[in-house]
């Protein structure tokens, strides 16, 4: 069974920065795609970016292309999710999940394990 715990999240204010952590731990983390998924209040969940096992590859969604980059440590098995510029609607509570393949992946249902979230609030 795969663990994902999220830390990094809080409230910050527009324009600022913020990394994200998510330790993974149960299984072999280089078997594991990773992604970030968001879910603001009254809004489903979304899609934030992605990473395939190896860190060759990411894929963002569109709207948030040029502020946010995922990077992996595999000897650290922690994934990452560094936001720039920050605005009051990136507010959100922020998901890592672990998909086990190859590729990268952008849905949810995609994912076989989740975190519990860490909430990041931005102030205007």
């Amino acid at each position: 069974q795969v663990q994902l715990v999220e830390s990094g999240g809080g409230l910050v204010q527009a324009g600022d920065s913020l990394t994200l952590s998510c330790a993974f731990s149960g299984r072999a983390f280089s078997n594991y795609a990773m992604g970030w998924f968001r879910q603001a209040p009254g809004k489903e969940r979304e899609f934030v970016g992605c990473i395939n096992w190896n860190g060759v590859l990411t894929y963002y969604a569109d709207a948030l292309k040029g502020r946010i980059t995922i990077s992996r440590n595999d000897p650290a098995k922690t994934v990452y999710l560094r936001m720039n510029s920050l605005k009051p609607e990136d507010t959100a509570v922020y998901y890592c999940a672990a998909k086990g393949g190859s590729f990268v992946y952008t849905l949810s249902e995609d994912y076989d394990f989740w975190g519990q979230g860490t909430q990041v609030t931005v102030s205007s």
